[in-house]
Protein backbone atom coordinates (compact mmCIF):
# COMPACT_ATOMS: atom_id res chain seq x y z
CA UNK A 1 0.00 0.00 0.00
CA UNK A 2 3.22 2.62 0.22
CA UNK A 3 3.80 2.28 -3.15
CA UNK A 4 0.02 2.73 -4.13
CA UNK A 5 0.52 6.65 -5.23
CA UNK A 6 2.75 5.40 -8.27
CA UNK A 7 0.32 2.36 -9.76
CA UNK A 8 -1.50 4.85 -11.53
CA UNK A 9 1.76 5.48 -13.31
CA UNK A 10 3.41 2.19 -13.36
CA UNK A 11 0.67 -0.08 -14.24
CA UNK A 12 -0.27 1.68 -18.12
CA UNK A 13 3.19 1.63 -18.34
CA UNK A 14 4.17 -2.00 -17.82
CA UNK A 15 0.96 -3.16 -19.67
CA UNK A 16 1.56 -0.76 -22.88
CA UNK A 17 5.14 -2.35 -23.04
CA UNK A 18 3.71 -5.80 -22.39
CA UNK A 19 1.87 -5.08 -25.75
CA UNK A 20 5.00 -4.26 -27.70
CA UNK A 21 6.12 -7.73 -27.51
CA UNK A 22 5.51 -10.77 -28.91
CA UNK A 23 2.90 -12.70 -29.44
CA UNK A 24 1.10 -10.32 -28.34
CA UNK A 25 1.97 -7.44 -30.35
CA UNK A 26 0.91 -9.28 -33.08
CA UNK A 27 -2.70 -10.69 -32.29
CA UNK A 28 -5.34 -7.63 -31.70
CA UNK A 29 -7.26 -10.35 -29.19
CA UNK A 30 -5.05 -10.34 -27.00
CA UNK A 31 -4.12 -6.95 -27.07
CA UNK A 32 -8.02 -5.80 -26.42
CA UNK A 33 -7.80 -8.41 -23.56
CA UNK A 34 -4.23 -6.80 -22.07
CA UNK A 35 -5.77 -3.85 -22.41
CA UNK A 36 -9.27 -4.37 -20.50
CA UNK A 37 -7.51 -5.61 -17.86
CA UNK A 38 -5.03 -3.36 -17.43
CA UNK A 39 -7.64 -0.39 -17.87
CA UNK A 40 -9.67 -2.28 -15.05
CA UNK A 41 -6.40 -2.75 -12.47
CA UNK A 42 -6.13 0.45 -12.96
CA UNK A 43 -9.51 1.84 -12.04
CA UNK A 44 -9.53 -0.35 -9.18
CA UNK A 45 -6.11 1.05 -7.96
CA UNK A 46 -7.20 4.89 -8.53
CA UNK A 47 -10.50 4.24 -6.35
CA UNK A 48 -8.15 2.46 -3.36
CA UNK A 49 -5.84 5.00 -3.47
CA UNK A 50 -8.36 8.19 -2.94
CA UNK A 51 -10.13 6.30 -0.33
CA UNK A 52 -6.46 5.99 1.11
CA UNK A 53 -5.95 9.96 0.76
CA UNK A 54 -9.55 10.62 2.16
CA UNK A 55 -8.94 8.63 5.05
CA UNK A 56 -5.22 9.23 5.78
CA UNK A 57 -4.26 12.43 4.24
CA UNK A 58 -1.68 13.35 1.24
CA UNK A 59 0.68 10.67 0.76
CA UNK A 60 4.24 11.86 -0.44
CA UNK A 61 5.88 9.54 -2.44
CA UNK A 62 10.02 9.91 -2.91
CA UNK A 63 11.09 7.69 -5.81
CA UNK A 64 14.28 5.89 -4.58
CA UNK A 65 14.39 7.17 -1.20
CA UNK A 66 15.40 10.78 -2.44
CA UNK A 67 13.83 13.16 -0.44
CA UNK A 68 12.10 16.48 -1.75
CA UNK A 69 12.97 18.84 -2.77
CA UNK A 70 15.83 17.12 -4.40
CA UNK A 71 14.61 13.76 -5.55
CA UNK A 72 11.31 13.21 -7.70
CA UNK A 73 8.35 13.17 -5.58
CA UNK A 74 4.66 12.05 -6.55
CA UNK A 75 2.15 14.30 -4.13
CA UNK A 76 -1.05 12.53 -4.40
CA UNK A 77 -3.11 14.89 -2.74
CA UNK A 78 -7.38 14.84 -3.00
CA UNK A 79 -7.24 16.66 -6.04
CA UNK A 80 -4.66 14.79 -8.01
CA UNK A 81 -6.44 11.36 -6.38
CA UNK A 82 -9.73 12.64 -7.77
CA UNK A 83 -8.56 13.10 -11.65
CA UNK A 84 -6.85 10.09 -11.58
CA UNK A 85 -10.04 8.30 -11.00
CA UNK A 86 -11.97 9.89 -13.39
CA UNK A 87 -9.06 8.82 -16.19
CA UNK A 88 -8.91 5.83 -14.96
CA UNK A 89 -12.69 5.69 -15.29
CA UNK A 90 -12.44 7.40 -18.98
CA UNK A 91 -10.06 5.30 -19.93
CA UNK A 92 -12.14 2.23 -18.82
CA UNK A 93 -14.86 2.84 -20.70
CA UNK A 94 -12.95 4.84 -23.63
CA UNK A 95 -11.21 1.34 -24.20
CA UNK A 96 -14.51 -0.82 -24.02
CA UNK A 97 -16.02 1.01 -27.11
CA UNK A 98 -12.51 0.65 -28.99
CA UNK A 99 -12.09 -2.99 -28.13
CA UNK A 100 -15.51 -3.37 -30.41
CA UNK A 101 -13.52 -2.96 -33.59
CA UNK A 102 -12.33 0.77 -33.36
CA UNK A 103 -8.95 -0.11 -32.68
CA UNK A 104 -8.18 -1.56 -36.27
CA UNK A 105 -7.85 1.42 -37.73
CA UNK A 106 -4.35 1.71 -36.81
CA UNK A 107 -1.13 -0.26 -35.29
CA UNK A 108 -0.17 0.37 -31.57
CA UNK A 109 -3.66 1.72 -30.48
CA UNK A 110 -3.29 0.03 -27.28
CA UNK A 111 -0.03 0.50 -26.22
CA UNK A 112 0.01 4.01 -27.33
CA UNK A 113 -3.23 4.45 -25.16
CA UNK A 114 -1.82 3.28 -22.59
CA UNK A 115 1.26 5.21 -22.47
CA UNK A 116 -0.93 8.35 -22.70
CA UNK A 117 -2.72 7.27 -19.68
CA UNK A 118 0.40 6.91 -17.97
CA UNK A 119 1.74 10.47 -19.10
CA UNK A 120 -1.71 11.96 -18.08
CA UNK A 121 -1.51 10.58 -14.78
CA UNK A 122 1.95 11.53 -14.31
CA UNK A 123 1.03 14.75 -14.40
CA UNK A 124 -2.02 15.11 -12.18
CA UNK A 125 0.53 13.32 -9.40
CA UNK A 126 4.00 14.55 -9.96
CA UNK A 127 4.84 17.63 -7.59
CA UNK A 128 7.98 18.44 -9.10
CA UNK A 129 7.22 21.35 -11.90
CA UNK A 130 10.33 19.94 -14.48
CA UNK A 131 8.69 15.98 -14.17
CA UNK A 132 5.26 18.05 -15.09
CA UNK A 133 7.09 19.07 -18.63
CA UNK A 134 8.31 15.46 -18.88
CA UNK A 135 4.92 13.99 -18.74
CA UNK A 136 3.16 16.62 -20.64
CA UNK A 137 6.01 14.99 -23.50
CA UNK A 138 5.04 11.81 -22.99
CA UNK A 139 1.19 12.02 -23.17
CA UNK A 140 1.60 14.98 -26.28
CA UNK A 141 3.99 12.30 -27.80
CA UNK A 142 1.77 9.50 -27.31
CA UNK A 143 -1.49 11.97 -28.64
CA UNK A 144 0.52 12.39 -32.09
CA UNK A 145 0.40 8.95 -33.22
CA UNK A 146 -3.02 8.40 -32.40
CA UNK A 147 -4.41 11.55 -33.66
CA UNK A 148 -3.38 9.70 -36.73
CA UNK A 149 -4.77 6.31 -36.13
CA UNK A 150 -7.16 5.47 -38.99
CA UNK A 151 -5.39 7.68 -40.95
CA UNK A 152 -6.76 10.37 -43.72
CA UNK A 153 -6.03 13.66 -45.03
CA UNK A 154 -8.16 15.35 -42.84
CA UNK A 155 -6.48 13.78 -40.06
CA UNK A 156 -2.89 14.28 -40.97
CA UNK A 157 -3.63 17.94 -41.68
CA UNK A 158 -5.60 18.42 -38.23
CA UNK A 159 -2.10 16.72 -36.72
CA UNK A 160 0.27 18.67 -38.27
CA UNK A 161 -1.21 22.02 -36.79
CA UNK A 162 -1.06 20.21 -33.61
CA UNK A 163 2.04 18.93 -33.81
CA UNK A 164 3.61 22.57 -34.37
CA UNK A 165 1.61 24.21 -31.83
CA UNK A 166 2.62 21.84 -28.97
CA UNK A 167 6.28 21.63 -30.20
CA UNK A 168 6.41 25.34 -29.95
CA UNK A 169 4.67 25.14 -26.62
CA UNK A 170 7.29 22.71 -25.17
CA UNK A 171 9.70 25.25 -26.01
CA UNK A 172 8.21 28.04 -24.22
CA UNK A 173 7.77 25.14 -21.50
CA UNK A 174 11.43 24.94 -20.78
CA UNK A 175 12.47 28.98 -21.03
CA UNK A 176 9.70 29.34 -18.00
CA UNK A 177 11.60 26.23 -16.12
CA UNK A 178 15.09 27.91 -16.86
CA UNK A 179 14.24 31.00 -15.46
CA UNK A 180 12.14 29.86 -12.59
CA UNK A 181 15.23 27.50 -11.34
CA UNK A 182 17.73 30.48 -12.22
CA UNK A 183 15.98 32.65 -10.07
CA UNK A 184 14.36 30.41 -7.20
CA UNK A 185 17.12 27.47 -7.19
CA UNK A 186 14.30 24.95 -7.33
CA UNK A 187 12.07 23.05 -9.34
CA UNK A 188 10.08 21.10 -6.50
CA UNK A 189 6.09 22.73 -6.42
CA UNK A 190 6.29 22.96 -2.23
CA UNK A 191 9.71 24.37 -2.18
CA UNK A 192 8.96 27.13 -5.14
CA UNK A 193 5.83 27.99 -2.92
CA UNK A 194 7.73 28.32 0.38
CA UNK A 195 11.03 30.41 -1.22
CA UNK A 196 8.66 32.36 -4.20
CA UNK A 197 7.46 34.95 -1.56
CA UNK A 198 11.34 35.66 -0.61
CA UNK A 199 11.85 37.29 -4.01
CA UNK A 200 12.30 41.00 -4.76
CA UNK A 201 12.99 43.70 -7.62
CA UNK A 202 14.65 42.76 -10.19
CA UNK A 203 14.48 39.12 -8.83
CA UNK A 204 10.90 38.85 -8.96
CA UNK A 205 10.34 40.62 -12.32
CA UNK A 206 12.69 37.60 -13.86
CA UNK A 207 10.02 35.02 -11.89
CA UNK A 208 7.32 36.63 -13.22
CA UNK A 209 8.56 35.85 -16.96
CA UNK A 210 9.08 32.72 -16.33
CA UNK A 211 5.74 31.94 -14.39
CA UNK A 212 3.81 33.96 -17.13
CA UNK A 213 5.43 32.07 -20.13
CA UNK A 214 4.31 28.78 -18.07
CA UNK A 215 0.86 30.45 -18.09
CA UNK A 216 0.97 30.31 -21.76
CA UNK A 217 2.01 26.72 -22.08
CA UNK A 218 -1.12 25.73 -19.48
CA UNK A 219 -3.28 27.88 -21.47
CA UNK A 220 -2.22 25.99 -24.99
CA UNK A 221 -3.19 23.21 -23.13
CA UNK A 222 -6.21 23.98 -21.79
CA UNK A 223 -7.43 25.52 -25.33
CA UNK A 224 -7.42 28.95 -23.77
CA UNK A 225 -8.25 32.02 -26.19
CA UNK A 226 -6.63 33.04 -28.27
CA UNK A 227 -4.46 29.55 -28.46
CA UNK A 228 -7.96 27.50 -28.95
CA UNK A 229 -7.90 27.41 -32.40
CA UNK A 230 -6.40 23.88 -32.96
CA UNK A 231 -8.91 21.87 -30.85
CA UNK A 232 -12.07 21.90 -32.59
CA UNK A 233 -10.63 20.47 -36.01
CA UNK A 234 -8.06 18.70 -34.38
CA UNK A 235 -11.00 16.78 -32.26
CA UNK A 236 -13.55 16.62 -35.03
CA UNK A 237 -11.20 14.66 -37.26
CA UNK A 238 -9.83 12.12 -34.66
CA UNK A 239 -11.31 8.50 -34.33
CA UNK A 240 -13.98 8.50 -31.33
CA UNK A 241 -11.79 6.72 -29.22
CA UNK A 242 -9.41 9.13 -29.38
CA UNK A 243 -11.45 12.52 -29.53
CA UNK A 244 -13.24 10.94 -26.00
CA UNK A 245 -9.70 10.31 -24.97
CA UNK A 246 -8.79 13.49 -24.99
CA UNK A 247 -11.89 14.97 -23.50
CA UNK A 248 -9.45 14.40 -20.16
CA UNK A 249 -6.49 16.76 -22.10
CA UNK A 250 -7.61 20.09 -21.95
CA UNK A 251 -7.89 19.11 -18.02
CA UNK A 252 -4.25 18.57 -17.53
CA UNK A 253 -3.82 22.16 -18.53
CA UNK A 254 -6.62 23.29 -16.26
CA UNK A 255 -4.61 21.33 -13.28
CA UNK A 256 -2.02 22.59 -13.99
CA UNK A 257 -2.59 26.13 -14.02
CA UNK A 258 -5.01 25.51 -10.52
CA UNK A 259 -1.93 23.58 -9.36
CA UNK A 260 1.13 26.04 -10.40
CA UNK A 261 -0.90 29.39 -9.49
CA UNK A 262 -2.78 28.24 -6.64
CA UNK A 263 -0.22 26.84 -4.83
CA UNK A 264 3.39 28.72 -5.65
CA UNK A 265 2.11 31.93 -7.00
CA UNK A 266 -1.10 32.25 -4.68
CA UNK A 267 -1.75 34.58 -2.27
CA UNK A 268 1.42 34.17 -0.32
CA UNK A 269 3.65 34.66 -2.77
CA UNK A 270 4.60 38.63 -2.28
CA UNK A 271 4.88 40.64 -5.05
CA UNK A 272 4.32 38.02 -7.65
CA UNK A 273 1.15 36.70 -5.68
CA UNK A 274 -1.59 35.90 -7.74
CA UNK A 275 -0.45 37.31 -10.96
CA UNK A 276 -2.30 34.66 -13.52
CA UNK A 277 -5.76 36.57 -12.23
CA UNK A 278 -5.09 39.82 -14.26
CA UNK A 279 -4.53 37.72 -17.47
CA UNK A 280 -7.10 35.09 -16.81
CA UNK A 281 -10.61 36.68 -16.02
CA UNK A 282 -10.23 38.44 -19.64
CA UNK A 283 -9.22 35.57 -21.47
CA UNK A 284 -12.08 33.10 -19.67
CA UNK A 285 -14.80 35.15 -20.35
CA UNK A 286 -13.27 35.21 -24.31
CA UNK A 287 -12.90 31.48 -24.62
CA UNK A 288 -16.55 30.99 -23.33
CA UNK A 289 -17.79 33.74 -25.79
CA UNK A 290 -15.81 32.38 -28.83
CA UNK A 291 -17.04 28.84 -27.97
CA UNK A 292 -20.32 30.04 -27.48
CA UNK A 293 -20.20 30.97 -31.32
CA UNK A 294 -18.66 28.05 -32.22
CA UNK A 295 -21.62 26.39 -31.32
CA UNK A 296 -23.71 27.96 -32.59
CA UNK A 297 -21.76 27.87 -36.25
CA UNK A 298 -21.30 24.01 -35.55
CA UNK A 299 -22.24 22.09 -38.90
CA UNK A 300 -21.84 19.05 -37.24
CA UNK A 301 -22.54 16.99 -34.13
CA UNK A 302 -18.37 16.00 -33.46
CA UNK A 303 -17.41 19.86 -33.81
CA UNK A 304 -20.14 20.56 -31.79
CA UNK A 305 -18.80 18.34 -29.38
CA UNK A 306 -15.72 19.71 -29.83
CA UNK A 307 -16.94 23.68 -29.16
CA UNK A 308 -18.49 22.45 -26.20
CA UNK A 309 -14.86 21.49 -24.32
CA UNK A 310 -13.75 25.01 -25.47
CA UNK A 311 -16.99 26.55 -23.44
CA UNK A 312 -16.15 24.07 -20.76
CA UNK A 313 -12.51 25.22 -20.39
CA UNK A 314 -13.61 28.31 -20.45
CA UNK A 315 -15.74 27.86 -17.69
CA UNK A 316 -12.97 26.32 -15.70
CA UNK A 317 -11.20 29.10 -16.33
CA UNK A 318 -13.34 31.40 -15.00
CA UNK A 319 -13.22 29.58 -11.79
CA UNK A 320 -9.38 29.83 -11.59
CA UNK A 321 -9.68 33.71 -11.99
CA UNK A 322 -12.32 33.93 -9.01
CA UNK A 323 -9.10 32.12 -6.97
CA UNK A 324 -11.32 30.87 -4.32
CA UNK A 325 -11.98 27.85 -2.21
CA UNK A 326 -15.65 27.79 -3.24
CA UNK A 327 -14.97 28.17 -7.20
CA UNK A 328 -11.98 25.65 -6.84
CA UNK A 329 -14.60 23.37 -5.40
CA UNK A 330 -17.28 23.89 -8.36
CA UNK A 331 -14.41 23.69 -11.02
CA UNK A 332 -13.48 20.21 -9.61
CA UNK A 333 -16.85 19.21 -9.92
CA UNK A 334 -17.75 20.53 -12.58
CA UNK A 335 -14.86 18.76 -14.01
CA UNK A 336 -16.33 15.52 -13.79
CA UNK A 337 -19.16 16.16 -15.37
CA UNK A 338 -17.56 17.79 -18.59
CA UNK A 339 -15.14 15.36 -18.90
CA UNK A 340 -17.53 12.78 -18.82
CA UNK A 341 -20.30 14.01 -20.80
CA UNK A 342 -18.34 15.43 -23.54
CA UNK A 343 -16.02 11.61 -23.81
CA UNK A 344 -20.05 10.47 -24.52
CA UNK A 345 -21.17 12.50 -26.73
CA UNK A 346 -17.58 12.04 -28.65
CA UNK A 347 -18.80 7.89 -28.84
CA UNK A 348 -22.06 8.63 -29.74
CA UNK A 349 -21.43 10.73 -32.14
CA UNK A 350 -19.38 8.18 -33.96
CA UNK A 351 -22.34 5.33 -33.69
CA UNK A 352 -24.73 8.52 -35.03
CA UNK A 353 -22.57 8.83 -37.94
CA UNK A 354 -21.54 5.17 -39.20
CA UNK A 355 -25.71 4.55 -39.53
CA UNK A 356 -26.25 8.04 -41.64
CA UNK A 357 -24.33 7.10 -44.84
CA UNK A 358 -22.99 9.98 -46.91
CA UNK A 359 -24.63 12.47 -44.21
CA UNK A 360 -21.82 11.19 -41.72
CA UNK A 361 -22.65 13.71 -38.49
CA UNK A 362 -23.34 16.91 -40.62
CA UNK A 363 -27.03 18.55 -39.66
CA UNK A 364 -28.72 17.99 -43.03
CA UNK A 365 -31.46 15.72 -44.22
CA UNK A 366 -30.35 11.72 -44.38
CA UNK A 367 -31.32 8.51 -43.84
CA UNK A 368 -33.15 7.09 -41.03
CA UNK A 369 -30.83 5.77 -37.96
CA UNK A 370 -30.94 1.71 -37.17
CA UNK A 371 -31.77 2.24 -33.67
CA UNK A 372 -33.47 5.51 -33.46
CA UNK A 373 -34.98 5.45 -29.75
CA UNK A 374 -31.46 4.29 -28.72
CA UNK A 375 -30.01 6.94 -29.90
CA UNK A 376 -33.07 9.56 -29.67
CA UNK A 377 -32.93 8.74 -25.62
CA UNK A 378 -29.13 8.68 -25.76
CA UNK A 379 -28.64 11.87 -27.31
CA UNK A 380 -31.41 13.43 -25.32
CA UNK A 381 -29.49 12.50 -21.81
CA UNK A 382 -26.34 13.75 -23.30
CA UNK A 383 -27.65 16.90 -24.39
CA UNK A 384 -29.29 17.84 -20.95
CA UNK A 385 -26.12 17.14 -19.15
CA UNK A 386 -24.00 19.44 -21.53
CA UNK A 387 -26.63 21.76 -21.51
CA UNK A 388 -26.89 22.53 -18.01
CA UNK A 389 -30.66 21.25 -17.23
CA UNK A 390 -31.98 19.74 -14.18
CA UNK A 391 -31.88 16.88 -12.61
CA UNK A 392 -28.49 16.13 -14.39
CA UNK A 393 -24.79 17.08 -13.23
CA UNK A 394 -24.28 19.69 -15.56
CA UNK A 395 -26.76 22.22 -13.97
CA UNK A 396 -25.51 21.67 -10.48
CA UNK A 397 -21.76 22.15 -11.40
CA UNK A 398 -23.23 25.32 -13.22
CA UNK A 399 -24.94 26.56 -10.27
CA UNK A 400 -21.64 26.37 -8.15
CA UNK A 401 -19.74 27.72 -10.62
CA UNK A 402 -22.57 30.34 -10.54
CA UNK A 403 -22.54 30.56 -6.67
CA UNK A 404 -18.78 30.93 -6.10
CA UNK A 405 -18.74 34.40 -7.44
CA UNK A 406 -17.56 36.66 -4.67
CA UNK A 407 -18.33 40.45 -6.08
CA UNK A 408 -20.96 42.37 -8.12
CA UNK A 409 -18.64 42.88 -10.95
CA UNK A 410 -17.62 39.08 -11.12
CA UNK A 411 -21.26 38.23 -11.15
CA UNK A 412 -21.94 40.88 -13.69
CA UNK A 413 -19.23 38.89 -15.94
CA UNK A 414 -19.48 35.45 -15.28
CA UNK A 415 -22.97 34.73 -14.99
CA UNK A 416 -24.71 36.32 -18.28
CA UNK A 417 -21.65 34.40 -20.11
CA UNK A 418 -22.52 31.11 -18.46
CA UNK A 419 -26.03 31.40 -19.61
CA UNK A 420 -25.46 32.30 -22.76
CA UNK A 421 -23.35 29.21 -23.37
CA UNK A 422 -26.06 27.26 -21.74
CA UNK A 423 -28.26 28.85 -24.24
CA UNK A 424 -26.48 28.27 -26.88
CA UNK A 425 -25.97 24.54 -26.69
CA UNK A 426 -29.79 24.57 -26.26
CA UNK A 427 -30.72 26.01 -29.28
CA UNK A 428 -28.14 24.24 -31.40
CA UNK A 429 -28.91 21.08 -29.81
CA UNK A 430 -32.54 21.50 -30.34
CA UNK A 431 -31.15 22.31 -34.31
CA UNK A 432 -29.89 19.05 -34.20
CA UNK A 433 -32.02 16.58 -32.99
CA UNK A 434 -34.72 18.14 -35.01
CA UNK A 435 -33.05 16.94 -38.10
CA UNK A 436 -30.81 14.34 -36.97
CA UNK A 437 -34.00 12.17 -35.83
CA UNK A 438 -36.70 13.94 -37.84
CA UNK A 439 -36.25 15.07 -40.78
CA UNK A 440 -35.44 11.54 -43.27
CA UNK A 441 -34.77 10.36 -47.13
CA UNK A 442 -35.71 6.74 -47.68
CA UNK A 443 -34.96 3.97 -45.70
CA UNK A 444 -31.84 3.26 -43.45
CA UNK A 445 -28.42 2.95 -45.54
CA UNK A 446 -27.31 -0.36 -46.58
CA UNK A 447 -23.98 0.52 -45.16
CA UNK A 448 -25.35 1.31 -41.24
CA UNK A 449 -23.85 -0.53 -38.69
CA UNK A 450 -25.88 -1.06 -35.70
CA UNK A 451 -24.13 -0.13 -32.31
CA UNK A 452 -22.04 -3.18 -30.86
CA UNK A 453 -23.35 -4.16 -27.33
CA UNK A 454 -19.69 -3.12 -25.75
CA UNK A 455 -20.12 0.55 -27.49
CA UNK A 456 -23.56 0.61 -25.77
CA UNK A 457 -22.28 -0.60 -22.45
CA UNK A 458 -19.56 2.01 -22.64
CA UNK A 459 -21.92 5.25 -24.09
CA UNK A 460 -24.17 4.38 -21.34
CA UNK A 461 -21.56 4.24 -18.52
CA UNK A 462 -20.34 7.57 -19.46
CA UNK A 463 -23.95 9.11 -19.92
CA UNK A 464 -24.61 7.63 -16.45
CA UNK A 465 -22.02 9.46 -14.74
CA UNK A 466 -24.48 12.54 -14.61
CA UNK A 467 -26.81 11.36 -13.05
CA UNK A 468 -25.33 9.49 -10.29
CA UNK A 469 -22.89 12.77 -9.52
CA UNK A 470 -26.14 14.59 -8.81
CA UNK A 471 -27.50 11.46 -6.57
CA UNK A 472 -24.69 12.09 -4.84
CA UNK A 473 -24.06 15.53 -4.89
CA UNK A 474 -23.47 16.01 -1.67
CA UNK A 475 -21.00 13.83 -0.77
CA UNK A 476 -18.74 14.64 -3.94
CA UNK A 477 -19.35 18.52 -3.76
CA UNK A 478 -18.04 18.21 0.52
CA UNK A 479 -14.88 16.03 -1.28
CA UNK A 480 -14.51 18.79 -3.55
CA UNK A 481 -14.36 21.29 -0.90
CA UNK A 482 -11.96 19.43 1.07
CA UNK A 483 -9.58 19.42 -1.33
CA UNK A 484 -10.10 22.87 -2.30
CA UNK A 485 -9.09 23.75 0.79
CA UNK A 486 -6.06 21.80 1.07
CA UNK A 487 -5.02 23.10 -2.18
CA UNK A 488 -5.46 26.72 -1.03
CA UNK A 489 -3.77 26.16 2.60
CA UNK A 490 0.26 26.88 1.94
CA UNK A 491 0.88 25.01 5.20
CA UNK A 492 -1.26 21.53 3.74
CA UNK A 493 -0.13 22.34 0.35
CA UNK A 494 3.69 22.98 0.85
CA UNK A 495 4.97 22.77 4.43
CA UNK A 496 3.51 19.72 5.02
CA UNK A 497 5.53 18.34 2.11
CA UNK A 498 8.69 19.61 3.72
CA UNK A 499 8.77 18.39 7.15
CA UNK A 500 12.97 20.27 7.51
CA UNK A 501 12.01 23.61 6.50
CA UNK A 502 11.02 26.16 9.14
CA UNK A 503 7.70 27.59 8.70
Amino acid sequence: MQHLSIFPILIPLLFGAIMLLPPISRDINSQRITSIVGTLFLLISSAILLYKINAEGVQLYALGGWQAPFGIALVADKVSSLLVLLTAFLAFCVMLYAVAGQDKGGAYFHPLFMFQIMGINGAFLTGDIFNLFVFFEVLLIASYALLIHAGGKQKTQATLHYVILNLVGSSLFLFGLGILYGTLGTLNMADMAIKVGQLQGETATLAKTGALLLLVVFGLKAAMLPMHFWLPKTYASASAPVAALFAIMTKVGIYSIFRVYTVIFGEHAGELANIATPWLWPMALLTITIGSIGVFASPGIKTLSANLVIISSGSLLACAAINSEAATSAALYYMLHSTLASAGLFLLADVMTRQRGKAEDRFVRSRPFVQPRLLGFAFAISALALIGMPPLSGFVGKIMILQATQSSAQTMWVWPLILIGSLAALITFSRAGTTLFWRHNGSTAAEAEPAKKAEIMSIALLLLASPILVLFGGVISEFTLQAAQHLHDIQASAYALLPGVAQ
